[in-house]
C-alpha cells in the first residue's frame, strides 16, 4: 500500500507530466520517460547547466566531445575513450602540442560534417569573444574544460593541433567535458542562440524534437549514429524536471514515468514493493561543505577541523537508510589517489576545544545550499542533521536555501563575490583533474574553474604543476596521491558523505547498466509492453 504521504503528492505528479507525455500519447513508439532532480530542463543548446544532470541528460545525449567517457560497465570507475576524435598524442619534444585525429563520416543531426572546421569554430565558440559565434552563457557553463587550452589549428580536414597554456597530462579529460555543436546551424540562425535552441543539432545518439518550457523535453532515436552499439534501444526519450523527491516516487508508482532519479530513501520500500528495480553503485562523489579559507572563520584550519570533528557521519548514512557512504576525503578509496590522508572522527567534545582555542565559541558560519539537484542527493534533511551537529559542536549555522541554478552561480562566481562561508555544493571527483588539480590549485580560483573557497597552499602547487608535466601515468599517480595527501590535512572543506547514486527504475524497462560516474548511458535501455 502507499504511504499518505505518497498518495498526497500523486496530483502534484500528474501535473508535473502534462497532457501528451503518457505511453499512450506514443502508441507507435516506445518511450522512455525520465523524471529528473533538476527544478527545470537543463540548457539543450550544448552547454548545459542544472549540475551534473545537465550533462548526463541534455548533455552525453545529444552531444559528443573528443573523448566519452566508458559507461558500459558497473565494475569499475568510468575511464574516457575516443569519441569525436579516434585518437591523439602529445609531442614528445614539446609537451604543450597535442595532435588530435578526428572521426571521418560524422554528422550533426542537421547535416552539417563535423571536421576540423567544426572543431575550430566550437573552440571559438568559448574562447574568443571577438568571434561571431561567441557565447558567453557557453562560455561560463563550458569554459572549465578548455580552461587549459591556449590555440587550436587546423592541420587538415580531420586534423587538428591544441597548444595548452602549459604541460596540461590530463587535458583529453578536460576535453571529455567540451561539447561540439553544429556550426552550420548556429551561422544559420545568424549566430543568435535563442533562434538556435528551436533547432540544436549535435552529433549525439539522440536529436532534439520538441521543448514544451518548464515541463518537458523530448529527444527522438538517432538511426545514423555513428557508434552502431549506441544507437537508442527505444524510439523517444521524455525528460522531465521534478525537484521533489515524493512527487518523483509517486509518478514512478502510478506508472507516469518510467525512470526517476534520487528517490527519497524513505520511499525505497513502497517502490521496492510495488516491484521497481532499485539500482545503486559507487562512483565518485562527494557530499560535502566547500569552505571559504581566504578570510573568515574557516580561514584557521582549527575551525575547519573542529567542523570536521562535529560530524557523526554514520548518522547521516542511517538517516539515508544506506543509500550514501561516510566521507572523509573528496575521493573514494577505489581511486587511485585516495592516499593515507588524515581521517576526522566524529569529536564533538575536540571540536568544541578547537573553536575555544581559535576564539571562535560560539562560531557563527552562513552557508548556501540548495532544494533539490544535481547530485545533491536529499539536501533539505541532510543540511538540516549537519547543522544540528554542527551547532551542538559549538557552531552557530544559518543555512540559506536556493534554487540549484543559483547556486551554480554562486559557486561559479567564487566565495570572495558571495556572503557564504561556505556551500552545499556536491562535487565531481571522476578524474585527477577535476577532483583535485582543479578543485584545489591556486591557479584554478574563480573565474578560472573550481577553486570556489581561494584555497592556498604552495606545496599542492608545486606538486599540481609536476603532476601535470608528467605524462607517464603511474609515476603522475604517485605525485597526484601525495597532493591529495596534503590537502586532506588542510581539511579545506567539510566532508560528509558520498552517495551510492540510487534510481528507481520500472519492471517494464531492461538493459539499463548503471555505471560508477556522474554520467549515465540510456541508450541500451529496452522498454519493455
Amino acid at each position: 500500500m502507499k504511504s499518505l504521504k505518497l498518495r498526497g503528492v500523486l496530483a502534484a505528479a500528474a501535473l508535473a507530466v502534462a497532457a501528451g507525455v503518457a505511453g499512450s500519447a506514443f502508441a507507435q513508439e516506445t518511450v522512455l520517460r525520465v523524471a529528473m532532480s533538476a527544478a527545470d530542463i537543463p540548457d539543450w543548446t550544448g552547454a548545459p547547466d542544472q549540475g551534473y544532470e545537465g550533462y548526463r541528460f541534455a548533455g552525453y545525449t545529444m552531444y559528443d566531445a573528443l573523448a566519452l567517457w566508458d559507461l558500459s560497465s558497473s565494475d569499475k570507475a568510468a575511464d574516457i575513450v575516443p569519441g569525436l576524435a579516434t585518437s591523439w598524442e602529445v609531442d614528445p619534444t614539446n609537451n604543450l602540442l597535442w595532435t588530435y585525429h578526428l572521426r571521418e563520416g560524422v554528422k550533426f543531426h542537421d547535416g552539417c560534417p563535423w571536421n576540423a572546421d567544426s572543431a575550430v569554430w566550437n573552440f571559438a565558440r568559448v574562447q574568443d569573444s571577438d568571434a561571431p559565434q561567441f557565447n558567453a552563457r557557453h562560455a561560463g557553463m563550458q569554459g572549465s574544460g578548455v580552461v587549459n587550452v591556449a590555440k587550436v589549428e587546423k592541420v587538415d580536414d580531420y586534423t587538428i593541433k591544441i597548444t595548452s597554456k602549459t604541460p596540461a597530462s590530463l587535458l583529453p579529460y578536460d576535453l571529455a567535458m567540451f561539447y561540439m555543436i553544429s556550426n552550420c546551424g548556429v551561422e544559420a540562425a545568424g549566430n543568435d542562440y535563442v533562434k538556435y535552441a528551436e533547432h540544436p543539432a549535435g552529433t549525439g545518439p539522440y536529436k532534439f524534437d520538441k521543448l514544451v518550457p518548464h515541463e518537458r523535453l523530448e529527444l527522438v532515436k538517432n538511426a545514423e549514429y555513428w557508434n552502431p552499439d549506441r544507437i537508442p534501444k527505444h524510439d523517444r526519450l521524455v525528460l522531465l524536471p521534478m525537484p521533489e523527491a515524493s512527487t518523483r516516487a509517486a509518478a514512478l508508482l502510478s506508472g507516469q514515468v518510467d525512470f526517476v532519479e534520487a528517490p527519497s530513501p524513505d520511499t525505497i520500500p513502497a517502490l521496492t514493493a510495488a516491484g521497481m528495480q532499485i539500482v545503486t553503485v559507487p562512483y565518485p562523489h562527494n557530499w560535502d561543505y566547500l569552505l571559504r579559507v581566504d578570510k573568515g572563520p574557516f580561514a584557521d584550519l582549527r575551525v575547519r577541523q573542529a567542523a570536521n570533528m562535529a560530524i557523526n557521519r554514520q548518522d547521516m548514512v542511517d538517516m539515508l537508510q544506506g543509500v550514501a557512504t561516510a566521507g572523509y576525503n573528496t575521493l573514494i578509496e577505489s581511486q587511485p589517489w585516495y592516499g593515507s590522508p588524515p581521517i576526522y572522527e566524529y569529536d564533538p567534545e575536540g571540536a568544541k576545544a578547537l573553536l575555544t582555542e581559535a576564539g571562535c565559541m560560539p562560531c557563527k558560519i552562513k552557508i548556501g545550499i540548495s532544494t533539490s539537484g544535481s547530485g545533491q542527493m536529499q539536501p533539505l534533511p541532510m543540511n538540516e542533521l549537519v547543522k544540528e551537529q554542527l551547532d551542538e559542536a559549538g557552531f552557530e549555522v544559518e543555512l540559506i536555501p536556493m534554487d540549484w541554478n543559483a547556486l551554480i552561480g554562486v559557486f561559479l562566481g567564487g566565495a570572495d563575490k558571495s556572503e557564504f562561508d561556505g556551500i552545499n555544493f556536491s562535487m565531481a571527483p571522476i578524474d585527477a583533474s577535476q577532483g583535485i588539480l582543479k578543485k584545489w590549485m591556486t591557479a584554478y580560483a574563480p573565474p578560472s574553474c573550481c577553486n570556489w573557497g581561494f584555497y592556498k597552499n604552495e606545496e599542492v602547487d608545486k606538486l599540481g604543476n609536476e603532476a601535470m608535466a608528467e605524462f607517464d601515468q603511474a609515476k603522475r599517480d604517485v605525485i597526484l596521491t601525495k597532493m591529495n595527501d596534503t590537502i586532506m590535512a588542510d581539511a579545506p572543506e567539510l566532508f560528509i558523505a558520498h552517495d551510492l547514486n540510487p534510481r528507481a527504475l520500472s519492471p517494464k524497462l531492461s538493459g539499463f547498466v548503471q555505471a560508477q560516474s556522474w554520467f549515465q548511458d540510456l541508450t541500451p535501455i529496452v522498454v519493455n509492453p
